[in-house]
């Protein structure tokens, strides 16, 4: 298991929180592109900015796991969390956790039924896109992400609860990224610069170590989909799709900017 640095500058007697997550699958050592693993690791490096916790964070290959990992916890995928010897291993049961026995957590899990409705399906969305290009498909994905920036504009704030960030946006978020790289690789598809107050929100988010630390490169990003079980089909719209993994040999890219063409002033 390969170890990244704890966040520095925290004091001993904050407790330390480990969250294991999944490693890329092209080095098997940086950090891989699954969504729920970068959402936790969100939601935890926020709360180690506040000092509540010391953030460790360990990636697994899980084409060559440890043994350690194997003795400890058998076929169990990541996102794992672990919090002093206590090992939390479901997603639902992970977001529990850092809710009611993680410093701090309480804050980041606001109540909000309009946005978990509004975000909720968006990724399933993706997928279906992903899977064959088509106008409805792609209507569909783009009446999502029309409401989500309608959202935005409606309430006129940096985050989507509020000018503070919670775990929707941690949740979100990465959605989004997923869309932006593999959806152009694969699909061309392109969030369309009209959507000023999604690309602005988009942009705050850019900004914040909580999600550049957290966030896989592109090439993890298409590498993920291209090892999906859709991809072993042939269909004429993955018209981009080489199963050989060049991406093996390029340097790590990150899609971290706004276009040119998107005014979000």
């Amino acid at each position: 298991m390969a170890d990244d640095d704890s966040m520095n500058g925290i004091h001993d007697e904050v407790p330390e929180i480990e969250l294991i997550i999944k490693a890329s699958t092209i080095d098997g050592r940086r950090k891989g592109a699954c969504l729920f693993c970068q959402e936790y690791f969100m939601d935890l490096y926020l709360l180690a900015e506040l000092k509540t916790i010391r953030l460790k964070v360990t990636t697994v290959d899980m084409q060559k796991p440890p043994p350690d990992f194997r003795t400890n916890f058998e076929a169990t995928p990541p996102p794992i969390l672990v919090d002093n010897g206590l090992a939390v291993l479901e997603n639902e049961k992970i977001e529990r956790h850092i809710m009611k026995n993680v410093p701090g957590g309480h804050n980041l899990f606001v109540q909000d039924k309009e946005v978990a409705t509004l975000i909720e399906n968006l990724y399933s969305k993706l997928k279906l896109m992903l899977l064959k290009k088509d106008d409805t498909k792609t209507s569909s994905l783009m009446s999502h992400l029309r409401k989500i920036d309608e959202h935005l504009e409606r309430k006129d704030t940096r985050f989507l609860t509020g000018d503070t960030m919670c775990c929707f946006d941690c949740e979100l978020m990465p959605r989004l990224q997923h869309i932006r790289v593999a959806g152009k690789y694969f699909v061309d598809f392109e969030i369309p610069a009209e959507f000023k107050s999604l690309w602005r929100y988009m942009y705050h988010m850019y900004q914040l170590d909580a999600f550049t630390q957290s966030c896989p490169a592109d090439q993890d990003i298409i590498n993920h989909y291209k090892l999906q079980q859709f991809c072993i089909f042939i269909d004429p719209y993955w018209k981009n799709v080489k199963m050989k993994k060049h991406e093996e040999l390029e340097t790590p890219t990150f899609t971290t900017s706004i276009p040119v063409n998107v005014d979000i002033n």
